[in-house]
């Protein structure tokens, strides 16, 4: 602490780029590091040292070389920053000896010297910095505690504060000389009288990231939070918190940011101590993190709360323990045991208490999802661990990557309030309401009644484009928001809304064009239901026209109109609406002598006919929210399809519900790549056609685990399900439920 140090070292140094108030902004590299001792006691003052370092990049940019008047020729012989630091370490010890003193504290203009340039070099160079540059007094702060009449801190310059107590600044053509001589002088006139001040606020810098939880009552400053955007998807909370090297980031205070799949999406909520140190970080706006730069934005607390918060005491009790390194297992088998992932992780690696240090993630009604996480002690225990990436457990491959106490809260919180349908009882199955408005893909017209919304966030979801929207959200026809998503299933930056006239359409795009969303601007265009079914299909619209969906296979033909897409009269339930990628056209729903005048359109998930199709996710409009809907796809013919189209009560008149033969049977347990070659195997003997086959699929368009097959007679259903339950496939136990 300075107020037990015998002296002072006033220190300052410049970088090869940008110096003064942007000093470190430009993650540019020192070259100069110079510093004088002030004696407390004796208010005596020692040699100023002068050190010149080589960066790594000999280069400087023409402002650098201008303020400190180097050249590349003069550092090119200069030792490089470990070396120079050695030196400053020894030449310090020395005169303190020499003076009769034992303790020192760094005296800085400002902390950006420290923690925007010394402490992320070192960090970038895995230099271990003496604990000196753990610790130091910011003259500003230091000189407005003393003066408290001179302004905001922020403001404070050494002339200024020179000019405030009346002394004149150095004439001094060296830079770095010339400020540690201004700022020496600054020193002892504040120690002497009338000021008589004692140097007491000390500045730390963390040496490491505490991880931890938040809860969702806790209360959050909007100015201390950022945004980082662009992250390799396996970095950690320690990597992000490496990033910000020199800055201290609140306990628990990064949150990596998960996708609608569960998966990160390169990007992390961090939250720091205060606005200070969050202002500091905005600085590092497209540093780099290996070969990729960062953006940094400002973000709120409400929305690191929706990230970080949580109220599970499952998981707070999981992480009560200090100072564990937390890893995430991915893909695990259903009927995984602690047991079993302990003796995967194997002796080399010890869970922290053993089965106490696992904590599975499930479903609402208890089923497994394939994860969980587990806790180390140490950063050796979970590199070994690491080393058993995408090894085998029973019959699948395991992928394992560092987590966070955030991610922990996170996925809990994902899966525990968002159930897929494929979590409902497994008898009676619940029936899904059924939508009373017209299918998801609109009847092509040239009326320009929507508006096309291009450039949005990836993160942006139905929520932000209402926000967005504002006032207009009542003119949004109902179901009438679609999102764009790429071949990869990811969102595309697009989306269209339908809306209640062509004049609010063209309201909106008058009052919404360029406005911001999450830091970006977007655009909105005015267009028709035709142009939007056009790029919905796979087209494209831009400023040289339309573009019809394009047809990569020659003995495929795409739809004969592209101008209109028929739908066929047919119920969709809601979940019918968050379908995985779509073919172009629906498959006709097979007749039957008991049909009725409603049918079902079957959008079965198997390879695209067009293959450098758009994949578009259709969203409802409020109060219903796509975050509570699971995937369901029913095939005509089957008793899932009767219950998907059950109808809503104001709709039961005019749409019955198909009456279906058969009784049907509800597995669970299946691997994730199942198909329905591979049910139809298992079941062979019972004479099943594929169309009794319908496997329930996730958001992401993989298999959720469980399939319903219908078979002709309620016995021999009962049948199958006292011989195969329980049986293995491929490697995984499966159980079957009869449903009638």
């Amino acid at each position: 602490m300075a107020s037990h140090s015998d002296t002072l070292v006033v220190f300052f140094g410049a970088t090869a780029g940008a110096n003064g108030g942007k000093l470190g902004s430009d993650e540019r590299e020192i070259i100069l590091l110079v510093w004088q001792i002030v004696d407390l006691h004796d208010k005596k003052v020692g040699k100023i040292q002068r050190c010149l370092v080589r960066p790594d990049t000999l280069e400087l940019t023409d402002q650098s070389k201008d303020e400190t008047g180097l050249t590349v020729g003069d550092i090119v012989q200069a030792e490089p920053l470990d070396k120079v630091l050695q030196q400053f370490q020894q030449l310090v010890s020395s005169e303190l000896k020499s003076l009769g003193r034992s303790s020192y504290t760094l005296c800085v203009d400002s902390p950006l010297v420290i923690r925007q340039v010394l402490h992320p070099e070192a960090s970038k160079k895995n230099l271990i910095l003496p604990e000196c540059f753990f610790s130091f007094v910011d003259l500003r702060k230091e000189f407005h505690k003393c003066c408290p009449n001179t302004g905001p801190t922020q403001k404070l310059e050494v002339s200024s504060m020179l000019e405030y107590v009346g002394l004149p600044a150095v004439s001094e053509p060296l830079m770095g000389v010339k400020e540690v001589r201004n700022m020496v002088q600054l020193v002892l006139c504040i120690l002497d009288e009338p000021y008589k001040h004692k140097f007491s606020c000390v500045e730390t810098v963390k040496y490491k990231f505490d991880s931890g939880t938040c809860s969702k009552k806790e209360p959050v400053d909007n100015e201390t939070v950022i945004r980082a955007r662009g992250l390799p998807w396996q970095s950690s909370d320690q990597d992000i918190a490496r990033f910000f090297k020199g800055l201290t980031i609140a306990k628990g205070g990064v949150a990596l940011c998960l996708n609608a799949q569960g998966r990160r999406n390169g990007e992390a909520l961090v939250r720091f101590i205060n606005p200070e140190h969050r202002d500091l970080a905005l600085e590092r706006h497209k540093h780099h993190m290996g070969n990729r730069y960062i953006e940094v934005y400002k973000a709120t607390g409400e929305e690191f709360l929706k990230i970080a918060g949580g109220t599970s005491n499952e998981v707070t009790q999981f992480l009560s323990k200090e100072n564990q390194v937390i890893i995430r297992m991915r893909g695990l088998p259903f009927t995984a045991t602690p047991q079993e992932v302990l003796s995967f992780i194997g002796p080399e690696s010890p869970v922290t208490d053993g089965a106490e240090g696992l904590l599975f993630v499930k479903y609402p009604d208890g089923r497994p999802t394939g994860d969980a996480f587990v806790l180390f002690s140490c950063e050796e225990y979970a590199q070994n661990a690491l080393k058993k990436h995408k090894q085998i457990l029973g019959k699948r491959y395991i992928e394992l990557f560092r987590s966070t106490a955030a991610e922990v809260q996170q996925v809990l919180n994902r899966y525990m309030s968002t159930p897929l349908i494929s979590t409902l009882p497994p008898s009676p199955i619940v029936p899904v309401s059924v939508l009373t408005t017209p299918p998801f893909l609109p009847t092509a017209s040239t009326t320009r009644d929507c508006v096309r919304l291009r450039g949005l966030p990836y993160t942006a979801g139905i929520e932000d484009i209402l926000e967005f929207m504002g006032e207009h959200t009542v003119d949004i026809k109902p179901h009438g928001v679609h999102m764009v998503l790429n071949q990869q299933g990811r969102p595309s930056g697009d989306a269209f809304i339908q809306l209640k006239s062509p004049d609010k359409a063209f309201l909106v795009a008058q009052k919404c064009h360029k406005k911001t969303m999450k830091d970006r601007y977007v655009e909105v265009f005015q267009c028709s239901t035709e142009e939007m079914s056009i790029v919905l299909m796979g087209g494209t619209l831009n400023r040289s026209g339309l573009s019809p969906p394009p047809c990569k296979l020659p003995c495929l033909s795409p739809p004969t109109a592209y101008a209109a897409f028929p739908t066929p009269p047919s119920v969709l339930s809601e979940a019918a609406l968050y379908q995985p990628p779509l073919l172009a056209a629906p498959r006709p729903p097979q007749t039957t002598a008991h049909s009725p005048a409603h049918a079902l359109a079957y959008y079965p998930p198997h390879p695209h006919l067009y293959m450098n199709m758009n994949y578009t996710a259709y969203y409802p409009s409020p109060p219903v929210s796509p975050s509570t809907v699971g995937y369901f796809a029913a095939p005509p013919g089957s008793v899932a399809a009767a219950v998907a189209a059950q109808p809503h009560h104001h709709a039961a008149a005019s749409s019955p519900v198909l009456p279906q033969p058969g009784a049907l049977v509800r597995m669970q347990g299946l691997p994730y790549n199942t198909g329905v070659k591979d049910i139809l195997s298992f079941f062979q003997g019972y004479q099943l056609q594929p169309d009794a086959v319908l496997i329930l699929y996730n958001f992401s368009g993989q298999c959720s685990g469980e399939a319903l097959i219908t078979f002709p007679s309620e016995e021999m259903a009962k049948q199958a399900v006292a011989e195969r339950s329980n049986h293995t496939f491929y490697g995984q136990q499966v159980h079957l439920v009869f449903c009638n």
